[in-house]
């Protein structure tokens, strides 16, 4: 796997941009949360007046060979008919991405059918698939430095067109059930807490989830952390690992989407910790683990709507605030140019 240089932000504003926030027209405080989301944008930026260029959405897809054991009520073709799907404008990240004034990329990273006659998808494809975890690792080393190269790829090109913001989703049948391992490895948490119903599963089917990953887990042999992502993980959620970490290394701001997303971010951190500076959690959603996985991380989303749908759509729905959090630093008077008195 590549090395990344990611630093941590420079923290020498730290005092500076608090004064900044504190002498707005303003009690001290009284825009909550949105002060403590622009002290951060403030300190990744490095700057007292940030902005936000050129919002880029990766949308990541890719099949798992896991739902060869029944684990999801959705068909495989559901990935790629959902991609093709996307191509035609029709999907809710369609959607929140033209709401927003985000550009989305369409990424095959491994859906199992032949998407080359959709020039809007980007062929990355690594394979038909992953292998089925169940009796072997799901992919390969060198097809999970592949994922992990073509993610930070794709964050270059973004970056090349001036992004500094981005979101990033998944299209995956099937991939609720490494994010359920990914959070109960990493986070010690019982497997059973982890595990929800995914596109619909049932009580019953819940249960038949439980027991085929809790097999899986017990005859993996993964010792460091770049295995167990290797041994579980989807081409897109590798691929959203890599993306992560190389937006992090450029400075970039990650907006991190639901349950998919914050097990790969909490996966990154276990590579490179410093990563969570750079990332803003959109959302708690209604996926069962998703409001462990955020606890884990000491992360405060910015949305409770009861979102599950993945593709990215509650870190769409959270940039707004993001915009406002920007705009209180660069658009509200100070107390002085105001000519108030300030009264604390």
């Amino acid at each position: 796997m590549r090395k990344f240089n990611i630093q941590r932000p420079d923290h020498s504003l730290r005092t500076a941009i608090q004064d900044k926030i504190d002498n707005l027209n303003k009690p001290r405080g009284s825009l909550g949360v949105l002060e403590e989301l622009a002290m951060q944008i403030c300190l990744v930026q490095h700057t007292l007046s940030p902005a936000l260029h050129r919002p880029h959405h990766l949308l990541l897809a890719g099949d798992h060979g896991i739902t060869d054991e029944g684990v999801s009520v959705s068909p495989r073709a559901v990935t790629w008919q959902q991609m093709v799907n996307f191509t035609r404008d029709g999907g809710g990240v369609n959607m929140f991405c033209r709401q927003h004034g985000f550009e989305l990329m369409l990424i095959d990273m491994g859906v199992d059918y032949d998407l080359t006659v959709y020039p809007a998808i980007l062929n990355r494809k690594i394979a038909r698939g992953t292998q089925n975890f169940i009796y072997g690792p799901a992919m390969t080393p060198a097809q999970f430095k592949q994922a992990i190269d073509t993610g930070a790829s794709l964050v270059d090109d973004c970056r090349n067109k001036g992004c500094n913001i981005l979101c990033i989703g998944e299209m995956g049948v099937g991939n609720t059930s490494p994010s359920s391992i990914w959070t109960s490895i990493f986070g010690d948490i019982p497997l059973a807490e982890c595990i929800g119903a995914g596109a619909g599963l049932d009580g019953a089917g819940v249960c038949h989830k439980h027991d085929v990953l809790q097999r899986a887990m017990a005859s993996a042999h993964c010792e460091t952390a770049e295995e167990i992502i290797q041994h579980f993980g989807g081409f897109e959620m590798v691929g959203a690992i890599g993306a992560m970490l190389r937006a992090a290394e450029l400075g970039i701001l990650i907006i991190i989407d639901g349950f998919i997303m914050s097990a790969c971010i909490l996966a990154a951190s276990k590579l490179y910790p410093q990563i969570l500076d750079y990332a803003v959690f959109g959302h708690c959603g209604d996926e069962n683990g998703h409001r462990r996985l955020l606890q884990l991380m000491n992360a405060q989303p910015l949305l409770h709507l009861g979102l599950r749908l993945g593709e990215g759509t509650g870190a769409l729905c959270a940039y707004p605030i993001i915009d406002s959090a920007v705009r209180m630093m660069n658009e509200m008077n100070n107390f002085k140019d105001a000519k108030i008195d300030k009264y604390f």
